[in-house]
């Protein structure tokens, strides 16, 4: 899988985000080691903790497939910056696969690889 195949899936994924209320679109792409592709856009509600990440809902939906070891993960949004998953969708990425690479990107999609544990140095376990 190319790192651009995967970005764009990403970015197609951010088109179905329903973000009434930041406009602030996003979508993940991840990759499992199995080479499956999940998406995954973020989903606002009025109640804005009850909003999920584009990252998280990618990730919940491949483990509901039967996945559970991922190789990288693309997320995507329309601003000028690169955007970094959260806090919550680093550990979640964690739980599943601590050696993950996160592709960042920004609108013109240039793009950052980084190793989870850069991004995430202490990773929470039991």
């Amino acid at each position: 899988m190319e790192t651009a195949e995967l970005i764009s899936a990403a970015r197609q994924a951010s088109q179905n985000a329903y973000a009434p209320y930041s406009n602030f679109k996003v979508g993940a792409a991840l990759l499992t080691k199995n080479g499956e592709i999940y998406t995954g856009a973020n989903v606002e509600n009025s109640s804005y903790g009850l909003t999920v990440c584009a990252e998280r809902i990618a990730v919940f939906k491949a483990v509901t497939a039967g996945e559970k070891e991922f190789s990288s993960i693309a997320i995507s949004a329309s601003q000028k910056d690169y955007i970094f998953p959260c806090g919550a969708c680093l550990q979640v990425l964690a739980e599943f696969s601590a050696d993950i690479k996160v592709i960042c990107t920004n609108a013109a999609d240039n793009y950052k690889i980084y190793d989870l544990k850069d991004l995430f140095p202490q990773i929470f376990t039991l």
